[in-house]
């Protein structure tokens, strides 16, 4: 470890990126001090889509046995027609862009994902406050200086921001960069899983531009249908089922199994499509982003989570092994930039080529080569 590297990390925000960083480094000897404005157990949503890179990192933090058995893992995805059988139209085989011997993807829930990464950073050494904010920063060239909410404040050689879209730590930097809607809301819901639905299944048009289903578990499914953005903050959450369970009444097949599961209207929620990229360097000082703070995509193409997941590996190589300076942050910028923008626009892509039913749109060949970017390691 060379003497100018970063000792004491603060990590704000314990979501994917957050957590996944603070295990890294703290495994590796680091000062990690990881904070979260919401209490523990703060998960929200659904189920989540983990393609391979993803799995290949979750892997290098050594929980894939634990994943492998709290998930669904499959290897090929159905697209099937929106017609009265829900008839199969394609099987096509997903590509395993975490490697041969991982899945091409699993599906899992997203608050049993977020307390084994809290579990496993706390187990690397890093401490983990919930229900605490960050107000203040002062960043002096040879570290920073943080003022919590809770009356306390600690002087640390680097500052993660990994709050999430809504970043404050974006914000209080002045950066500006803020998430746009693309123009789509999402409907997603958890419930059990018919024997029937072992892998995704896409239903691309009808009533809407996409319905489809994701295993999580043995037992558990979410099911999600993608519309036009709707300003749906009025209706209840029962009046949320009731649009869901119409919007599903459209589509048959495994869907027809489905629908008779979308009985709980506290397990339903909706979201906005945003996008947002920070075209340029993702720190100022010894302050830096990751994850949704950083860039957002909408999760047409699955990639939202792993691309976080990359931002931590990548981001913790650096700081275990650089000096903090230029050098390391150029790095930094240069292996995730590219990267990260090619994913957000071509998420964004494809939503647009759905919204302007565009006749000439090449979803294959999109989704093959954002397929071949992301299996070689970030």
């Amino acid at each position: 470890m060379h003497p100018h590297t970063a000792r004491t990390v603060l990590v704000l925000g314990g979501g994917l990126a957050g957590s996944a960083a603070a295990v890294f480094l703290a495994r590796a000897g680091l000062d990690v001090e990881l904070v979260e404005a919401r209490g523990r157990g703060h998960a929200i949503g659904s189920g989540i889509t983990l393609q391979g890179n993803a799995l290949r990192v979750l892997r290098d933090l050594g929980l894939w046995s634990d994943i492998s058995r709290e998930s669904w893992g499959f290897d090929t995805l159905g697209i099937r027609a929106t017609d009265a059988d829900g008839s199969l139209l394609a099987e096509i085989p997903d590509t395993r862009t975490g490697g041969r011997d991982l899945p091409a993807a699993v599906g899992m829930e997203r608050p049993v994902l977020a307390e084994m990464l809290h579990d496993a950073a706390e187990k690397s050494g890093a401490r983990l406050r919930f229900g605490v904010r960050a107000t203040g920063f002062e960043d002096d060239g040879t570290g920073v200086d943080v003022v919590f909410d809770d009356g306390g404040s600690r002087r640390y050689d680097v500052v993660i921001g990994a709050d999430g879209v809504r970043s404050p730590t974006r914000r209080a930097l002045g950066i500006d960069s803020e998430p746009e809607p693309t123009g789509m809301g999402i409907w997603r819901l958890v419930c059990s899983r018919p024997a029937s639905i072992t892998r995704t299944d896409l239903y691309y048009g009808g009533v809407a531009h996409i319905a489809g289903y994701c295993p999580t578990g043995s037992d558990t499914m979410y099911a999600y249908i993608v519309e036009d953005t709707h300003d749906r903050s009025a209706l209840s959450k029962a009046e949320q089922l009731e649009v869901m369970r119409a919007l599903a009444a459209e589509y048959h097949g495994p869907w027809d199994e489905v629908r008779a599961l979308l009985t709980d209207p506290h397990a339903v929620n909706y979201t906005r499509f945003e996008q947002h990229v920070i075209d340029g360097p993702w720190n100022r000082g010894r302050i830096v982003l990751i994850g949704d703070a950083a860039h957002a995509c909408p999760p047409t193409l699955a990639q939202g989570g792993a691309q976080a997941l990359e931002d931590a590996a990548v981001l913790s190589e650096l700081l275990i092994a650089e000096p903090v300076g230029p050098q390391l942050w150029r790095k930094f910028t240069e292996r995730r930039l590219p990267r990260a923008k090619a994913v957000v626009e071509a998420s964004v892509q494809l939503g647009r080529w759905m919204l302007d039913h565009d006749p000439a749109a090449d979803v294959p060949g999109l989704m093959r080569r954002i397929a071949e970017l992301v299996a070689t390691p970030a």
